[in-house]
């Protein structure tokens, strides 16, 4: 590997697709010549006709690590980092970035400028589009309802446990202090916090206060970003936070905008960092209709209603944005107070407050449409997991808390499940013997399957290894519908509706 080729190869890369100016050119020469310890450029014409080719950066990545471990410069486990400082040191700095951003926002409207930020985040290689384009993907239809289904390969999977711990570590020890504070922006990373220096934000005000917003690099859907207070302070979901989603849709009326709920169990997998998530995708749960309709008297202007989805979920739209704010608060602070014992809901237990929400906003036209999903995190001897978290029969498939997304539809399971639904299937067709005892060993891969093997066995085998694998994927799919409703604090069975109605009722709705 040449490095001085190298070098020109990038630096075509930089002018075709990451807005190098032609002013800075000898500049980000000499940056990368010292990045490869070289102290002359190229002589002569460098081949670089397949640049304007590339959709994604892949190819130059794999020359620069190649050119990289050739010199001995990384060892195993450090390619990421040495990566994302090359493709860092290319990309415009923070400054050029929002200035720009804001440029084609006011000249070209919203969807122009994310445009820009979301190819720009592509280009080099925050957003890794062929890792992501790697997960497995598929819809399933439940009669009016919809599911969309991800496994995913990229993001190892988290208990409840570990993302609880996340609250009570000790503040100020560690630099940046999570993977979303902005101090992340330009960091080289270390060998226990990933590197950003490819990172790039843009800067807002939400409801008063400074936040920023970027793509997440595992894209779970299509311009999946995040908004991050500037702030390290916890999650927390009160009335206030309806105005920040409004201002959020304001700014991006092309985009939903949604809060994990604040409390472990039912939030996210980061609640020591206050922030939102969202994108240009539209979730399953937006396509629902209303099972339900009221009247608000005091919010003559809005349309209220209960979702017909899955889990307990509260929505209304109006063109007065202060109605739909005021009404939004008035939902989540009625909610904090509301207990409903014969539907195992009880605000709190002595200090301890278990109800919590999943506020969403998005902006149709000059509509404004806001949805909560009302939540709970309370445990007993039965569920020491969680009465509204994944059943044991289920966590199989999902073990981790359901947050914001999946509640909306779109279902991320671990990224194990690939490897170990093709094992199953492989039982189901015959290929692989079934033998109970052996998968009753807690080292055997397929342990936490056993049940869902049985049951399947029991069905009969499978003609051959697609019928199987559509089976598994038939299974996942009921599992997934059956975790939401384990996640609805109002259940679809009489006890449950007259719960929701009682609720409605303390809200002064009137069922129409």
């Amino acid at each position: 590997m040449d490095g001085q080729l190298l070098t020109e190869r990038l630096l075509e890369y930089a002018k075709t697709f990451l807005h190098l100016d032609a002013r800075d050119e000898e500049y980000m020469r000499n940056l990368l010549l010292s990045r490869f310890h070289l102290y002359a450029p190229y002589e002569g014409d460098a081949d670089v006709s397949d640049i304007a080719g590339m959709d994604v950066p892949d190819a130059l990545v794999a020359e620069a690590l190649a050119y990289a471990k050739q010199n001995q410069w990384i060892e195993e486990g450090e390619e990421e980092r040495f990566a994302a400082d090359l493709f860092g040191i290319m990309t415009p700095l923070p400054s050029a970035v929002n200035d720009e951003f804001a440029r084609i926002r006011r000249e070209g409207g919203a969807q122009a400028a994310c445009d820009y930020l979301y190819a720009m985040c592509v280009k080099n290689y925050y957003i890794q589009k062929t890792a992501i384009g790697r997960n497995m993907k598929w819809d399933f239809a439940d009669g009016k309802r919809r599911l969309e289904i991800t496994v995913n390969l990229s993001k190892p999977e988290k208990s409840n446990k570990d993302i609880a711990k996340l609250l009570t570590v000790p503040q100020g020890k560690k630099y940046p202090k999570c993977q979303l504070c902005k101090e992340n922006e330009g960091f080289e990373g270390t060998a226990t916090h990933p590197a950003r220096r490819n990172l790039r934000t843009v800067k807002v005000t939400l409801g008063g206060e400074k936040w920023f917003v970027q793509y997440s690099p595992y894209a779970y859907y299509d311009e999946h970003c995040i908004a991050v207070n500037e702030e390290h302070i916890p999650m927390n979901v009160s009335e206030r936070t309806p105005a920040k989603l409004l201002d959020f849709v304001d700014i991006f009326p092309n985009y939903f905008i949604g809060s994990n709920a604040s409390l472990p169990i039912v939030g996210g997998s980061i609640l020591n960092h206050e922030h939102f998530q969202g994108g240009l995708h539209l979730m399953p749960m937006h396509a629902a209709g209303y099972a339900k309709r009221y009247r608000a008297a005091e919010y003559p202007g809005l349309t209220v209603g209960v979702l017909d989805w899955y889990n307990s979920a509260i929505c209304f739209e109006g063109k007065e944005r202060a109605d739909v704010e005021a009404f939004a608060a008035k939902v989540i602070g009625a909610w904090r107070d509301f207990s409903c014992p014969e539907c195992e809901v009880l605000c709190r237990t002595g200090e301890t407050q278990h109800n919590a929400v999943s506020p969403i906003a998005r902006k149709i036209g000059d509509v404004y449409s806001f949805t909560v999903i009302l939540r709970n995190n309370r445990t007993d001897e039965r569920f020491p997991d969680g009465i509204f978290h994944v059943h044991p029969e289920y966590q199989n498939i999902k073990s981790e808390g359901i947050g914001l997304i999946e509640a909306m539809g779109l279902f991320i399971l671990p990224g194990r499940l690939k490897r170990q639904l093709e094992g199953i299937a492989r039982i189901l067709c015959g290929l692989d013997a079934y033998d109970p005892d052996a998968l009753a060993d807690s080292k055997n891969d397929l342990f936490v399957h056993r049940d869902m093997i049985a049951k399947l066995m029991q069905e009969g085998k499978a003609e051959d290894m697609r019928a199987a694998a559509e089976r598994c994927k038939g299974y996942v799919d009921r599992v997934c519908a059956a975790i939401l409703g384990n996640t609805a604090v109002f259940k679809e069975d009489d006890t449950g509706k007259a719960g929701f109605a009682k609720f409605m009722k303390k809200l002064s709705l009137e069922e129409i």
